[in-house]
């Protein structure tokens, strides 16, 4: 592996192997998504506790400040809304260049497996990751499901997650599902946990977290299940505390509810 690219991985997995990514690119395709309307409000409390930011350009310069910056991984693909025809359209917006200028550590890229646009969002992975290897930039693949939250189980993702590997992403993010570890066995590179199922609980979040640490994931890449939290400083804590202390679920609950008292619920 050339210097750079080695280089920007440290930076974005830690020394014990394992990572905290921050999603904060909501917005490219939701807008002013609950809790993350002014991004700056939400980033900066959280900004300490993470280990990259997954964030698109506009919001990298307009709500984080360079001196206070955490390594980066720069959305870029997009070009649909949630009120376009189909989620899974994606283009590419942003270059590699456009990525060195920002000293962004990664950049990242949904693809749509089995989607109406399956080959041209594997194709821009392809196409992506033949300029990422050029500069020494790694590329996180994302395995989006669009609206077709059904399609998360082990074999659909497992398939996506290998495609992505094939194609050479250097890490994938995916969902947490039952079985995880028939998803990660099969992808021979870095593995992180976007969102699990919807649930009631911190303590179900804690839980479908560590279950895909125990089963072979790297990290996490929680957005929502931290910044859309009433507590979100403790559920960071929390999630951190799994990801690099091996904490136990319980634990982690503990860690949450000790912080309650520590400042107001963020309306």
């Amino acid at each position: 592996m050339q210097w750079g690219m080695a280089n920007r991985l440290a930076q974005l997995i830690q020394a014990d192997g394992h990572a905290l990514f921050l999603p904060v690119d909501h917005g490219y395709f939701q807008g002013p998504t609950r809790k993350l309307e002014v991004p700056r409000q939400t980033i900066e409390p959280l900004l300490p506790y993470a280990d990259a930011l997954f964030i698109t350009r506009g919001v990298l310069r307009s709500s984080v400040d360079p001196d206070h910056a955490k390594p980066v991984i720069l959305r870029v693909s997009g070009g649909t809304s949630m009120v376009g025809k189909d989620l899974a359209n994606e283009g590419l917006t942003t270059s590699i260049e456009e990525a060195l200028r920002l000293n962004a550590s990664a950049v990242g890229i949904s693809i749509f497996v089995g989607s109406d646009y399956e080959k041209e969002t594997l194709l821009n992975l392809a196409r992506l990751v033949d300029e990422g290897e050029r500069y020494g930039m790694p590329v996180m693949a994302v395995t989006a499901v669009g609206r077709e939250m059904a399609k998360r189980d082990a074999r659909y993702l497992a398939l996506a997650c290998r495609i992505a590997a094939e194609l050479g992403a250097r890490v994938v993010k995916t969902y947490w599902c039952p079985d995880f570890e028939k998803v990660v066995t099969g992808c021979p590179v870095p593995v992180v946990m976007a969102g699990g199922p919807q649930v009631n609980t911190e303590l179900e979040v804690f839980e479908f977290v560590h279950d895909g640490l125990e089963k072979g994931s790297i990290g996490v890449n929680l957005g929502r299940n931290i910044w859309q939290n009433d507590l979100p400083v403790a559920m960071i804590k929390a999630i951190r505390a799994l990801v690099h202390q091996k904490a136990t679920p319980k634990e982690a609950q503990e860690i949450y509810d000790s912080e309650k008292g520590k400042g107001k619920k963020r309306s």
